[in-house]
């Protein structure tokens, strides 16, 4: 809310309503289609909707998922899995796996992690792959896949993690994953 109250100190009372009590989710999707809005005022709007349940922000949601900006990427991804819309896992998994903008591929997938959706282990697979490649910049990105396949517990994932495993810069994380996918060994 701090990076959102500097982003808008044109208008202070404007902010102060929008995340006020007083604002109605029928005026905080207005500000979602209302043209000329800033984009703290629609990030504000779709975040309060997000945590509320309400499918009107699924798609601003998505948008700042995939946005540039890291701080804006989070509140996305904290506000879609409280959101409940059965398209979030869905739209997480396509900015996941789209190789053009891997960069920004960090929150989508941790967010398929938190989900358990039934695309996220395919989708944490598929990104986790592409990461392998030697001299891979975003290695991040695999090792936040290797997590939330460890999270996940999919054994669908053991061949890639012990391809992982073998990656300098993804090795910790591929191993913690297989040790919580492997049963521990019997006495």
């Amino acid at each position: 809310m701090h990076r959102l109250r500097e982003e808008a100190a044109d208008d202070p009372a404007a902010f102060a309503h929008l995340t006020g009590p007083a604002a109605s989710t029928d005026e905080l999707a207005a500000v979602l289609t209302r043209p000329g809005q800033p984009l703290w005022a629609r990030e504000t709007a779709a975040f309060r909707l997000g945590l509320a349940g309400d499918r009107r922000a699924f798609e601003t949601l998505v948008l700042l998922l995939n946005h540039r900006d890291p701080d804006r990427c989070v509140s996305a991804a904290y506000a879609l899995a409280r959101l409940g819309d059965p398209r979030t896992a869905r739209a997480a998994a396509a900015l996941a796996t789209n190789e053009l903008r891997v960069a920004y591929a960090l929150l989508p997938v941790r967010l398929l992690a938190e989900l358990r959706a039934p695309e996220s282990v395919p989708a944490l697979i598929t990104v986790l792959r592409r990461r392998l490649a030697p001299g891979d910049p975003y290695w991040r990105v695999g090792a936040a896949c290797a997590d939330g396949l460890g999270t996940l517990g999919d054994p669908r994932a053991l061949p890639v993690l012990q391809a992982a495993a073998a990656h300098p810069r993804l090795a910790t994380p591929a191993l913690t994953a297989l040790a919580r996918l492997r049963p521990p060994p019997e006495r």
